[in-house]
């Protein structure tokens, strides 16, 4: 899976930065979420809870899909701005290892 940004903004009344980006799949399923969001904390150097893909819409026929996300400057930021249930879809689910240990317990 390969991430190309082609637009950038700076918003700096929602101290965010908006990017638009097309993910090419060659071979591939459409990528999750998490999986391009990962790519996307590399390709911008920026830390994973402060970063969130908004959405990824696949193009008809093409293994290419048309991608928005949004680059907070502070975590207080993502919390104020962003809606429950995307801050929920960007989040990686917790390690069941935590279970385990409430069990042997």
């Amino acid at each position: 899976m390969e991430i190309e940004i082609f637009d950038k903004k700076e918003n700096k009344l929602f101290d965010r930065t908006e990017v638009r980006f097309y993910c090419l799949y060659e071979g591939e399923a459409t990528p999750k979420i998490l999986d391009v969001k990962s790519k996307l904390v590399a390709l911008l150097d920026t830390k994973k809870d402060l970063i969130v893909v908004d959405n990824l819409q696949p193009h008809y026929g093409e293994p290419k899909a048309e991608g928005y996300a949004k680059v907070y400057g502070r975590v207080e930021s993502l919390e104020d701005v962003e809606k429950p249930s995307v801050i929920a879809k960007n989040k990686e689910e917790e390690a069941p290892a935590d279970e385990e240990d409430e069990a042997e317990e």
